[in-house]
């Protein structure tokens, strides 16, 4: 059985490399710096979690990258072919 995260949650301590929180199907996490980003995806992008949205935030020294995922369910997954 996999691991499956909380509905409305916020997974965060004060030394996390990224910000995560959920919400539904949703998963955002905010990178703190831009070479982070490509990691996350790699990691979080699988065959029932599709990156979603993409946003860049202020500017900068500040600069954030913000992702969402969605968590696919049985009717969004594409079929098996044989």
């Amino acid at each position: 059985m996999s691991w499956q995260p909380k509905e409305d949650t916020v997974y965060n301590q004060w030394d996390n490399e990224v910000m995560v929180r959920t919400t539904g199907d949703y998963i955002n996490i905010i990178c703190k710096k831009e070479r982070q980003v490509q990691k996350v995806i790699d990691r979080m992008s699988t065959s029932t979690c599709i990156l979603s949205d993409y946003e860049e935030w202020d500017e900068d020294e500040d600069m954030k990258w913000i992702l969402t995922f969605r968590i696919l369910d049985e009717f969004d997954k594409p079929p098996e072919l044989n």
